[in-house]
């Protein structure tokens, strides 16, 4: 092909890509800060166990024998191994993570703990990917504040619940750019999915919190949903 062909064919693709229109967004952006993901291990598991947070915040949201509960944002399992035997041989534990070393590491920790109902999946940034009406509770623990697409994100996992289930939340206090959620901030977006707010608790010796969230409302269209930053 000669010099000029080529260059009249790279001209002929250049004007095919300005051409193809920009796909338009369905859901509204986060209009937010959202914090990096920094690794998958939010602090040494003795250090949370001397805090005594995941005992807390299963105590505060009722988990029991028999229930089947998805642990979103996983990382190394920290509470689906804690979740495991408070659910019973009868209960079920969904881990989701969406790095895929991640979920690989964690199901090898669930293998080697014998830990036969929990199951390990690997989900989208946007999307968890739970299977329709299966969670008594579904934890979102340390990592709300680094889903980039927060109202997408709420849409497809409260799908995930039953209908007296819950959206448990464990944050800190503190800017997103500081790895937090503040607490109204998180209510604004849930309730912007049609969650209502059912409990809210300060996590001892710590800037953390725990809420917890039930359906209150159908699940909106996604171009009806009202992002926070425009109410």
């Amino acid at each position: 092909m000669s010099t000029r062909a080529s260059a009249l064919l790279l001209l002929l693709c250049l004007a095919a890509c300005r051409a193809e229109p920009h796909a338009a967004r369905v859901f509204p952006a986060a209009g937010r800060d959202v914090a990096p993901i920094v690794g998958d291990s939010f602090s040494t598991e003795d250090a949370r166990d001397r805090a005594g947070e995941a005992e807390e915040v299963m105590r505060l949201a009722g988990v029991a024998r028999g229930m089947s509960v998805a642990d979103v944002g996983a990382g190394e399992g920290y509470y689906t191994v804690r979740l495991a035997p408070l659910v019973g041989p009868r209960g079920r534990v969904l881990a989701e993570d969406i790095i895929g070393e991640t979920r690989d590491r964690l199901a090898q920790r669930v293998e080697r703990d014998n830990l036969d109902n929990v199951a390990v999946r690997l989900g989208q940034p946007a999307n968890p990917l739970l299977p329709p009406g299966s969670f008594d509770r579904i934890f979102l623990v340390h990592v709300y504040h680094e889903v980039t697409e927060p109202y997408e994100f709420l849409w497809h996992l409260r799908d995930g619940l039953k209908p007296d289930g819950l959206v448990v939340v464990v944050d800190a206090d503190r800017p997103v750019k500081r790895h937090g959620m503040p607490p109204k901030q998180l209510a604004c977006e849930l309730e912007a999915l049609g969650l209502q707010p059912v409990q809210s608790h300060r996590l001892v010796g710590s800037d953390a919190y725990y809420m917890s969230f039930r359906i209150a409302a159908a699940r909106p269209e996604p171009s009806a949903i009202k992002p926070c930053a425009k109410r």
